[in-house]
């Protein structure tokens, strides 16, 4: 990160404080009930994807290039939840409010990366959907493993690149007055304003990245299903249409469940009561990582059918694979 600091003169001094003090839940009555549910949230979000993530592993025919993005979207999911549930649980259930400086800039790179790229999942797993039904006499030609993998690869490193900058910027300001961070986690919104220099950079990060990481992400995604609909109003007969458009149901569920909680919030989250906000934020970042692989497991009959043979073999000891 220092290298965001060696472009400025030599004789500015940064103040950085030992800790920071996260505030969240503060205040909000019966709020360990709340944390209850958390945890029982993020047990089903950690069975459900590692569930989905064994059976892709397991299964050989389920090797296609939907399903690469499908194992990412799991693997990211659970990431996600694991660095997100068991921290907030500990820091607030058992009062370990106080997270040190630089424990504070990992945290927020965690959570910001692995957030980017539950979105960038969706884009991977729309571009795979558009190519089915635009082209499904060349789709098997247009979309193969290499390059799946490879749209993956660069989703994941705009994330990386996107957060470190994010980051980055906040190294170079300095906290001479209040360490209490107003959220659950180290939010890169609360931390900056905390600044008492010029955080002019970092303002303009926080405009830049929901659109870059949701707006953008949100445009395709509404770009295709235009692109499809369209498609599909080609088609001779409903029946087919409607076969057809089967295929999109489990992601057009997984877009809905992660951009209409997160677009509310930042969208409208400085006019939310701050205690709704912090409630509303974290709980538009635990529920899709555990309803994603039940949609899956349900819409997705390849999946399904291959979770029941799994079953069998555990229960029985038959050997289908």
């Amino acid at each position: 990160m220092d290298f965001f600091n060696a472009a400025l003169q030599d004789n500015i001094t940064f103040v950085r404080p030992a800790y920071f003090i996260l505030s969240g839940f503060f205040g909000i009555p019966n709020i360990k009930y709340y944390f209850v549910f958390l945890f029982f949230a993020y047990s089903l979000s950690f069975v459900g994807n590692v569930t989905v993530m064994t059976v892709l592993m397991l299964d050989h025919t389920l090797r296609s290039p939907k399903h690469i993005a499908v194992f990412n979207l799991a693997l990211t999911d659970l990431l996600s939840s694991s660095a997100f549930v068991p921290k907030v649980i500990d820091t607030f259930l058992f009062d370990h409010r106080y997270i040190s400086y630089n424990n504070c800039l990992t945290y927020m790179f965690f959570c910001f990366t692995l957030g980017s790229m539950q979105s960038l999942n969706l884009v991977a797993l729309s571009i795979d959907r558009l190519m089915a039904i635009l082209y499904p006499l060349h789709y098997q030609v247009k979309v193969t493993h290499r390059f799946m993998l490879s749209v993956i690869a660069i989703f994941w490193l705009y994330s990386v690149i996107s957060i470190l900058i994010l980051v980055g910027l906040i190294t170079r300001l300095s906290f001479c007055s209040s360490v209490v961070i107003k959220s659950f986690f180290c939010d890169h919104g609360p931390v900056y304003r905390l600044g008492c220099n010029d955080v002019t950079p970092s303002r303009a990060m926080a405009g830049i990245l929901p659109v870059a990481i949701i707006g953008i992400p949100l445009a395709f995604i509404v770009a295709s299903y235009c692109c499809i609909i369209h498609a599909l109003s080609k088609i001779s007969t409903v029946q087919q249409r409607v076969k057809a458009f089967k295929t999109c149901t489990g992601h057009i569920s997984l877009v809905a469940l992660l951009y209409l909680p997160a677009t509310i919030v930042y969208l409208f989250g400085s006019k939310i009561q701050l205690n709704a906000r912090i409630i509303g934020l974290s709980l538009s970042t635990i529920i899709p990582p555990t309803l994603n692989p039940i949609i899956y497991v349900f819409q997705t009959q390849e999946i399904k059918e291959s979770l029941k043979k799994f079953l069998i073999v555990k229960i029985c000891g038959y050997n289908l694979y």
